[in-house]
């Protein structure tokens, strides 16, 4: 998800929902292309809005491809890194798109509807490669759907009393990563308990007339919107990797924790599959950590890590970094040398030419109360 720049003279594209946005006083801001809605009452509020009670954000810029017939599901196996033909009808998975070299090309969210129809979730910076990719496998099958579509997600301790209040009680069978289509105001509503926050909550998409029906009765059953500020610092807190930022085409899964996003044993042919065979055979070289602040300061990506053993060298850059309005802290991640990534482990981060302690902490920095 990272921002992609434009062309020159090239616009922004706007939500379906823009005017609803600036309405709600939204502050705007480019990403991945697209005009997205920064924050509203703040970055603060808003975060700790859906770690509270739930939160409302348009996500609509993530591409959404649907892919159609019996051999679906062995298609979009040969463009994943896992064998999605294991989901079954209503089941949802993560899955990654790799380079021939097992780096990581792009996360993607992968939902079975039922036997013959699936929906496939892209970041916004890479929905147009994500489409040809399932366009190499599934020809005419796939089907591109972002612009003629909305996609919402309601997330926090409340939301799944929200979405009922708005839905109905079709939406009661839904276990975390499963998806079902409930009829709504004459139509059909996508909806899945998946999100990107690390709170329970759901994710909606439907065509834009009833995309802007679902925003206006979230809103009005009080939940208030939130932007792409805080979204960052719920992920960030949650530890789920940013592609563009913590996950990219130079890094691979078994580095960045993801090894469980892959299927090897399946012997089925995809992109990046002999690379991966190789990386998975030997111990990754270095780990993304999970770096949280012992001393004052915000971390932020680009940051140098030192290792204080060494005199203060720098053993790694954080890939991503802010202050947590969780845990009160600065927290942050990167890619540690494996020697220095295990729990416990003293460095400290170079914040405005001074060193700030920090220590190697669990994932995830936050997990919600169960």
């Amino acid at each position: 998800m990272a921002d992609t720049p434009r062309g020159a003279g090239e616009p922004l594209v706007r939500l379906p929902l823009h005017d609803r946005h600036l309405a709600a006083g939204a502050r705007m801001a480019p990403f991945a292309g697209w005009e997205m809605p920064l924050q509203y009452a703040g970055i603060l509020a808003e975060h700790e809005a859906v770690r509270s009670h739930a939160g409302l954000f348009d996500v609509s810029h993530m591409g959404r491809v649907r892919v159609r017939g019996d051999d679906a599901a062995a298609r979009i196996r040969r463009a994943t890194s896992y064998d999605v033909r294991r989901e079954p009808p209503g089941g949802a998975h993560y899955a990654l798109y790799c380079t021939e070299g097992g780096g990581i090309a792009d996360d993607i969210m992968v939902y079975r509807i039922d036997h013959a129809r699936w929906l496939v979730v892209h970041n916004a910076a890479n929905a147009a490669a994500g489409y040809e990719r399932l366009r190499a496998v599934a020809g005419d099958a796939a089907e591109e759907v972002t612009r003629d579509t909305v996609m919402l997600a309601i997330q926090g301790p409340r939301a799944i009393v929200a979405v009922r209040h708005v839905l109905g009680g079709a939406i009661d069978a839904l276990a975390t990563r499963t998806c079902a289509e409930v009829a709504w105001q004459g139509g059909t509503v996508f909806v899945a308990r998946t999100g990107y926050t690390g709170e329970d909550g759901m994710e909606c998409i439907a065509d834009r007339e009833r995309g802007a029906a679902l925003w206006d009765s979230f809103v009005a059953a009080g939940v208030p919107p939130v932007g792409l500020g805080a979204r960052d610092t719920l992920r960030l807190e949650a530890a789920l990797p940013l592609h563009g930022h913590d996950i990219t085409a130079d890094t691979n899964p078994y580095e960045a924790g993801l090894g469980w996003a892959v299927t090897l044993d399946d012997g089925e042919p995809f992109t990046g599959r002999p690379a991966l065979q190789r990386l998975a055979a030997t111990a990754a070289e270095r780990r993304l950590g999970h770096l949280r602040l012992t001393g004052r300061g915000v971390p932020r990506a680009g940051y140098a890590v030192l290792d204080p053993s060494t005199g203060g060298r720098a053993i790694a850059t954080l890939t991503s970094g802010a202050y947590s309005p969780t845990l009160r802290a600065g927290i942050g991640m990167g890619y540690l040398p494996r020697h220095r990534a295990a729990v416990g482990t003293a460095l400290a981060i170079e914040i405005r030419g001074q060193r700030v302690a920090a220590e190697v902490v669990p994932r995830p920095f936050y997990r919600r109360p169960q």
